[in-house]
């Protein structure tokens, strides 16, 4: 089989951007919605809506399947392996309440107490599920102003969501203080554990066909 070469005149600047649906997707479009174990939350009453605002950087999954190599004659047969899933990331920006920061705090004792290194056993007790929306700038209105499409209506434009199932916070980093740092709000980041990721088309259904679980309404913002 031969790869189709093709003609310079279908290489324009203007096909280029035909091919560019959208605009192409924008990293700092997206939204992460965190659920936390009971008793975690404290007090905040505004807490989900908080949570929403304050994670300023999180990532999309990347997707990993470790290869085995199967040595014959001195060459390597690669069969496709088992899948990995890599921690999942996010930066939180803090605020005077540490209402976040509190949360995770609480999740971790919960998992393994800092006195007595006590802690919940059952997974089910303390493994959560959380969701990252990547979000789009707009579409095309309707009569009535609503844009259109899969994922927009009246709502922020959802292009793409990822289900993570089954996490679990194993570190919180520190927040350096200095007197030599101003003009700066305090930030930390979390590592989640991730058992396994679903990826959701816009209205939250798989594109993988799994029917375990669907998106909760307030991913629809």
């Amino acid at each position: 089989m031969s790869i189709e070469i093709p003609k310079i005149a279908a290489r324009t600047i203007d096909q280029f951007k035909a091919k560019l649906v959208g605009g192409g997707a924008r990293p700092n479009l997206f939204e992460v919605s965190l659920t936390f174990p009971e008793g975690t939350k404290g007090e905040v009453s505004d807490f989900d809506s908080k949570a929403r605002f304050l994670v300023k950087a999180a990532n999309l999954p990347a997707s990993n399947i470790t290869p085995i190599d199967i040595p014959f004659r001195g060459r390597n047969l690669k069969i496709a392996g088992d899948r990995t899933f890599d921690v999942w990331t996010i930066t939180v920006i803090n605020d005077t309440d540490f209402a976040i920061r509190n949360a995770m705090e609480r999740w971790m004792n919960g998992m393994n107490n800092l006195q007595n290194a006590t802690g919940e056993t059952n997974p089910t007790d303390y493994q959560t599920d959380a969701y990252v929306l990547q979000l789009g700038r707009g579409g095309k209105p309707d009569n009535t102003g609503k844009l259109e499409g899969p994922g927009f209506g009246d709502k922020v434009p959802v292009l793409k969501q990822y289900k993570f199932h089954g996490i679990f916070p194993t570190n919180i980093s520190a927040i350096e203080l200095s007197y030599d740092q101003p003009d700066t709000i305090e930030e930390f980041t979390v590592d989640l554990q991730v058992q396994w990721w679903d990826a959701l088309d816009p209205e939250g259904k798989s594109l993988f066909g799994i029917t375990e679980g669907t998106t909760p309404e307030s991913t629809s913002t």
